[in-house]
C-alpha cells in the first residue's frame, strides 16, 4: 500500500478514538479561564512548542481581537521568550525552562496546558508540577496510553498512538478544535 494512503488510513483510525468529552472538558477548561480573567500558559518542545506558539496566537489574537476585556485570553506560550529559555537552559538545566518561567508568573487558578508526544518530557513534567504547587490548573495533551504526564495534570486528552507523527497531527487538531470554538463565536 502507498505509504500516503497507509498514513492517512492510521490517522483517521486514530482521529476515531478520540475521547471527544476529554476534549471538551480541555475546552471548558480554558474557556473558564478566559471567564475568570485568569492567565492561560502554553509549553511543549519541538513540534509540540511549535503547536503552543500556534495556540497562543490563534487564542490571542483569533479569538480576541476586537473583543473587550472580559472576552479576550490572557495566554502566553512559554516556549517563545527565547532570552529567558536560553539562560535558563544554560545556567540551570533544560529541565527548568518552564517550571522557572511559572515560578515567577503563574498564579492560583491559572491554567497549565503541557502538550507531548511521550508524556515523558523531565521539562514538561517540571512544568506541570510547579504548576500544581502554585494552586494551578493543569491540562495534559499526549499520546501513549498511560504516560506520566497523562497521570500528572488534572485532565489529560489521550492520542492513542505511540506514533509521533500522528500524535501531533492530532494536537493540532485538539488545538483547531479549542481555538476555532472561540474563534466562531460559540465560545461567547
Amino acid at each position: 500500500m502507498d505509504h500516503i494512503v497507509s498514513y492517512l488510513d492510521e490517522l483517521k483510525a486514530t482521529l476515531d478514538t478520540l475521547d471527544l468529552e476529554a476534549v471538551k472538558q480541555s475546552r471548558n477548561l480554558i474557556g473558564q479561564a478566559r471567564q475568570e480573567g485568569k492567565q492561560l500558559f502554553l509549553c511543549g518542545n519541538g513540534g509540540s512548542a511549535s503547536t503552543a506558539s500556534h495556540m497562543a496566537n490563534d487564542l490571542g489574537k483569533g479569538a480576541s481581537y476586537g473583543r473587550p476585556a472580559p472576552e479576550r485570553f490572557r495566554v502566553i506560550a512559554l516556549t517563545d521568550n527565547v532570552a529567558w529559555i536560553t539562560a535558563l537552559a544554560n545556567d540551570v538545566g533544560y529541565w527548568s525552562v518552564y517550571a522557572e518561567q511559572l515560578r515567577n508568573l503563574g498564579q492560583p487558578g491559572d491554567v497549565l496546558l503541557a502538550i507531548s508526544p511521550s508524556g515523558d518530557s523531565p521539562n514538561v513534567l517540571r512544568a506541570v508540577s510547579i504548576a500544581k504547587k502554585k494552586g494551578m490548573r493543569t491540562i495534559g495533551w499526549c499520546g501513549n496510553r498511560g504516560a506520566k504526564l497523562a497521570e500528572a495534570v488534572d485532565l489529560s486528552v489521550m492520542v492513542d498512538s505511540h506514533h509521533p507523527g500522528r500524535v501531533e497531527d492530532l494536537h493540532l487538531i485538539l488545538m483547531h478544535l479549542v481555538c476555532y470554538y472561540f474563534m466562531e463565536d460559540q465560545g461567547r
